[in-house]
């Protein structure tokens, strides 16, 4: 036994490969049993949660070949036997590539993972948003993808730098080819974080307005009033002032209703009050205030300004018929006319002054 174990096999004696094997056996089991062990603590606490990150986690983890593992038992083995220099800088070169190759099957799994649980969350309530980084996620792989693949060049013993270099210029001249493209791609990104609209909002941009339908990597859509569809890009649309209709919590209405000069002071006094009342009693409003605003050309002018709780349109439409309808109800009821623009022409003739009404 003790001359088989002394006998030489490239290099190193039986007892020596021996112990490499054993070292190996014992570096894959742990390294199999601690990545079983984590896996299991961290998906059941992922279980319990509501968060992404831990999710992420798991996948990655998940995502762990156990050639990898394999791969590093045997090269920790290995330092127990002397090897030629040659065969152990290939060996350490293999375990880099491994290790490179291993970190692109993490970063993947956990992009993946990000985008599928974003997806799952705003899929109903957020679909362009889903879109959007879904495609945010292709990018982020093809970065991830590239970034690993300079990183094994360099471990084969490949110089990157002039590579490097000469991406970084090819980058900057497809960068100003495309730059629009890019803007717009970035200000899809910064719509779907920052949210200033999301699908179902109705907007105002400039002297255009409609509710978005989609918004896409370079261009959001807009279905106007009239049926027809605009499309804006993304850069320009950020770049400009918008009104978002949806995100009112109550809408102001200010409206002037305007009487005859021959309406008795009396009345005049009583008109705002009355008015008040007429709003308030009108459910889902907010009274302001009602002045007398001042003397028009051919009216005695009053200034009404209330709220409607729910800034619906159409319920600001319908509450703001009822209102006019009560304040023609109470004007027919107290002989108040409204005023029309009228002109009061003066003749003279006769020694008398004659007066005609237009």
């Amino acid at each position: 036994m003790n001359q088989f174990l002394e006998h030489q096999f490239y290099d190193n004696t039986a007892g020596e490969w021996g112990m490499a094997a054993v070292i190996a056996a014992v570096v894959l089991g742990a390294l199999w049993a601690m990545e079983w062990l984590v896996i299991r603590r961290v998906a059941r606490f992922a279980e319990k949660t509501r968060f992404t990150f831990d999710d992420v986690v798991v996948a990655t983890l998940r995502a762990t070949r156990f050639w990898m593992l394999l791969l590093i038992a045997l090269w920790a083995g290995s330092l127990a036997l002397t090897l030629p220099e040659e065969t152990r800088d290939r060996l350490g070169t293999l375990v880099q590539l491994a290790l490179v190759l291993q970190a692109a099957f993490w970063g993947n799994a956990a992009i993946r993972a990000w985008v599928t649980s974003y997806s799952e969350r705003r899929a109903q309530s957020d679909p362009s948003g889903v879109t959007t980084m879904r495609a945010m996620g292709v990018l982020g792989r093809l970065l991830l993808w590239a970034v690993l693949a300079l990183s094994a060049l360099a471990a084969l013993g490949i110089d990157v730098t002039a590579l490097v270099a000469g991406l970084g210029i090819g980058g900057i001249a497809i960068a100003l080819a495309i730059q629009n493209i890019l803007g717009d791609l970035f200000a899809s990104l910064s719509i779907v974080l920052d949210k200033p609209f999301v699908i179902g909002d109705f907007i105002i941009v400039g002297d255009m307005m409609g509710t978005v339908e989609n918004i896409g990597l370079k261009t959001t859509r807009v279905r106007s009033l009239s049926g027809e569809q605009l499309v804006f890009s993304n850069s320009d649309l950020l770049s400009s002032r918008i009104r978002n209709y949806k995100r009112m919590y109550e809408r102001r209405v200010l409206f002037t209703v305007g009487v005859t000069y021959q309406t008795p002071r009396a009345k005049l006094i009583e008109i705002p009050q009355r008015i008040r009342a007429i709003i308030e009693a009108e459910p889902d409003t907010r009274f302001d205030r009602a002045h007398f605003a001042g003397f028009g050309a051919s009216s005695l002018d009053f200034e009404i300004v209330y709220y409607t709780k729910d800034p619906d349109y159409n319920v600001y439409r319908d509450r703001h018929q009822d209102i006019a309808l009560a304040i023609h109800q109470y004007f027919e009821a107290e002989g108040i006319e409204f005023a029309y623009p009228t002109q009061t022409v003066f003749l003279a003739g006769g020694g008398e002054r004659a007066r005609a009404e237009t």
